[in-house]
């Protein structure tokens, strides 16, 4: 998987929101989106 760089167009995924509802990137397009990761927030470390 490549390395994405600031302002660099994001591959389209899905991932579940706080419901659990299944969203895409693709769901939103056309419109400004934020999307944050939290990589450590299910793991021990």
């Amino acid at each position: 998987m490549a390395t994405l760089q600031t302002g660099d167009t994001a591959p389209d995924f899905s991932a579940p929101d706080q419901n659990e509802t299944t969203v895409r990137l693709a769901d939103f397009k056309g419109r400004r989106l934020f999307v944050f990761f939290y990589p450590k927030a299910n793991t021990s470390g």
